[in-house]
């Protein structure tokens, strides 16, 4: 299977944000930022995966500042890391004052996504191309963070299985 290059399949995606996005505070509502960073994620991973594929996980989702209703938040997503058929996608979420022209950097996050087949089956997706010392560096600092997530997820197992016996 022939490698992808990260500039193949990164996207940038703004929206403007408007009244029916506030919470009751007046402000963007979390969530309505996390769906915005899930579907530039998914966008990303169906790309370079050309398939269908679901979210597994979010970490590090980390809000910075708050955006206020009419500021145009600007998404970057890239894929950091591929393993067989998962892939690590950072978001990173800016929010632009379009009256001032301030830019804040509002939130970031990495998601983990799974490649999926025509019968709804994990498929292998094709290897990434680490084109310079910045995608080596975040291509790493996946690595660790997928090691973690393995980790956790083999003490939540362990846990529940203790749990059963008791």
């Amino acid at each position: 299977m022939e490698g992808k290059r990260v500039s193949e399949s990164a996207i940038m995606m703004a929206q403007l944000m408007t009244p029916e996005d506030a919470n009751p505070a007046g402000n963007v509502h979390g969530g309505v930022i996390m769906k915005l960073i899930d579907n530039a994620g998914g966008s990303v991973a169906a790309r370079h995966a050309r398939s269908n594929v679901v979210t597994a996980s979010i970490d590090r989702l980390h809000f910075h500042h708050p955006v206020y209703i009419g500021n145009l938040i600007t998404l970057k997503a890239s894929i950091n890391m591929v393993g067989k058929t998962s892939m690590e996608v950072g978001v990173r979420v800016e929010a632009e004052n379009l009256l001032t022209g301030e830019v804040q950097h509002t939130a970031s996050a990495y998601l983990t996504y799974v490649a999926l087949n025509s019968g709804s089956k994990p498929m292998e997706v094709p290897p990434l191309i680490v084109e310079n010392n910045e995608q080596a560096r975040r291509f790493k600092e996946a690595q660790a963070r997928r090691e973690l997530r393995q980790q956790e997820i083999r003490s939540e197992a362990a846990h529940q299985e203790n749990e059963g016996k008791g």
